[in-house]
This record gives C-alpha cells, structure tokens and sequence, in this order.
C-alpha cells in the first residue's frame, strides 16, 4: 500500500486538497471508532489526531486510495494499542485529594452501559469487538487490521463477549448501541 519514494511534505503540497477533503469526510467516523476504543472523548481526539498525522506524512507514498479507510483504520488502531502499552509503565502520581469519580449512568443510559462493559476489557479484546461489531468488519477483516489470525479474533470476540454478558448481566440480550454518539 505504501510506497517508497519520498516526495516533498509541507504546506502547500500536491495533496493537502485531496487530504483536507479526506479528513472532513472521515474525521468524525475516526473519531467515534477511537471512542469506542479508549471511551475518553478527549483521548479519542487525540488518537485521531495523532493517527491523522501518520496518515498525512503517508499520504505521497500511498498507491492505493480505494483502501485509506481500512488504512486509516489500522492507524487509529495501532496508535491506540501502542499507547495502551506506554501507559501500563507509567507511574502514577499519589495526591493528597481522592480522584473526582463519575456519575453513575441513567437507568436508561444503555450507551453508558456498554461503554463502561467495555472499559474492563483488555485493549485487544475491546479492539475486536469494536472492529467486528461496531465498525461491522468480517473475521478475516478485523484479523488484517490487527495483524492477528482468524483465530485469535473468534476466540478474544468470543472472550470479549462473555465478559460483557457477565458484566451486563440479564440486560445484555436487550441492549442496543449507537456507535455514533455525539461528543460531548
């Protein structure tokens, strides 16, 4: 998909126009996959910038733009696991003051449900389950996009969705989602 030659970066390149068209159309569909992925909307933003930047520094190199939303994809879900990564080592601050906790969500609130079954997945699972459920990716879809087998994918979907069942309890069956859900 990319390839080698290096043509010049910078404003006013040959593709800024062909880019900046590419991020207003897909932006927001980046954004809400990131959500569903770390569920911070402020981390979500980020991941999408940081993977938007990939993409553009990738941009002159790419041969085949039939295929950037799979691309893009794969960046926002890389740049993700890798930060996942980095964050187990880092150490936390200790405070004198206990952390602010969050409001417990509406009874009806079943977006806030899902996203909190989610939150206690590990990254992998959660990137499975987004991937395959969310952004409607086939097996074989969501093995490409993480670099995984066939395999790997039907058992942490299979792992991801017990753990939800368990988690969410008699109100799973019922439970619908919206995958994009506004910002706040």
């Amino acid at each position: 998909m990319i390839s080698r030659s290096r043509p010049s970066t910078g404003p006013g390149s040959p593709w800024d126009g062909e880019f900046a068209r590419y991020f207003g159309e897909r932006a927001h569909s980046l954004r809400s996959t990131a959500f569903l992925l770390c569920g911070d909307w402020h981390q979500a933003e980020d991941l999408t910038q940081a993977a938007l930047l990939k993409l553009y520094l990738a941009w002159p190199r790419l041969s085949r733009h039939d295929a950037l939303d799979a691309y893009a994809r794969k960046v926002v879900l890389r740049t993700f696991l890798a930060e996942h990564r980095r964050s187990r080592w880092k150490r936390e601050r200790l405070t004198d003051t206990p952390p602010e906790l969050p409001a417990e969500p509406a009874a009806g609130d079943q977006d806030e449900l899902v996203r909190q079954a989610l939150a206690v997945l590990a990254p992998k699972q959660r990137a499975v389950l987004v991937l395959r459920y969310f952004e409607d990716l086939s097996v074989e879809e969501t093995a490409k996009a993480l670099g995984c087998s066939t395999g790997t994918v039907k058992s942490q979907a299979s792992r991801g969705l017990a753990t939800l069942r368990n988690r969410l309890g008699p109100h799973y069956g019922a439970l619908t989602f919206s995958a994009t859900t506004e910002g706040r």
